[in-house]
């Protein structure tokens, strides 16, 4: 187990307070993607699973809890193993659809909840099969159906996607990862060596650059409508 980045103790921090204060509309850490297959092509859903399996087991991020250790008062990260779970590392959920109104509310649902993870359990990956009218009996997918794979933004950043699905492509082709994927790079590697770094020099800098700055003073910006007293901060952009 090692101490959290700082970047994920962010993210951590404000999915404690958006659960402590019940807004479960605003899950903006969910970062889901949707693919459809060219017409005329098929994918095996049995191929799918196993490249995925692959592909997850492999890559560290995509198994690792985040925990709050009270007596340390400091957030760690820990890598968990098949035996930890004792289950799948990532979840696959099967749904059908026969209208743009109902896909529609399936993949808000992708996008906006926030139960979907569980960072304490190392759940941070689905994947998500969605079946035009109803779920194929010989797991072929076709395309009119959908493909979602969503990720949580603590242990998964966008740039990494592309990576994942080139990796996922290739492992769903032969069966088997790349060999040449081998990578001593960890991000639990980058976390340790960020805490082990001085904050000295880059808070006296911040000190100096922002000295006489009446940060607290509201900025006189124009406006085009008021602000309600009850409106929730989503940080959305």
């Amino acid at each position: 187990m090692t101490p959290a980045s700082f970047a994920q103790y962010r993210i951590w921090s404000r999915n404690q307070e958006d659960a402590n204060t019940d807004q479960s509309s605003s899950a903006i850490h969910n970062m889901p993607f949707f693919y459809r297959l060219y017409r005329g092509d098929i994918l095996s859903v049995e191929q799918l699973h196993h490249a995925l399996q692959l592909v997850v087991t492999e890559h560290e991020s995509l198994h690792t809890s985040l925990i709050y250790d009270s007596n340390k008062n400091k957030l760690i990260q820990r890598v968990l193993t098949q035996q930890d779970i004792n289950n799948d590392m990532f979840t696959i959920t099967e749904s059908t659809y026969e209208t743009d109104e109902e896909l529609n509310t399936i993949i808000e649902n992708e996008k906006c909840n926030p139960k979907l993870f569980d960072l304490t359990q190392g759940l941070i990956f689905r994947c998500h099969i969605i079946y035009y009218k109803q779920i194929s009996s010989n797991n072929i997918l076709t395309d009119k159906d959908i493909i979602i794979i969503n990720f949580h933004h603590a242990l998964f950043d966008y740039p990494s996607v592309n990576i994942f699905l080139h990796v996922l492509d290739q492992t769903y082709k032969t069966g088997q990862l790349p060999t040449n994927n081998a990578t001593t790079l960890r991000y639990i590697d980058y976390a340790v060596i960020e805490q082990q770094i001085s904050m000295t020099g880059a808070s006296m800098f911040w000190l100096d650059a922002l000295h006489d700055c009446k940060l607290d003073q509201p900025l006189s910006l124009p406006f085009d409508r008021y602000r309600l007293s009850n409106e929730y901060r989503s940080d959305r952009g």
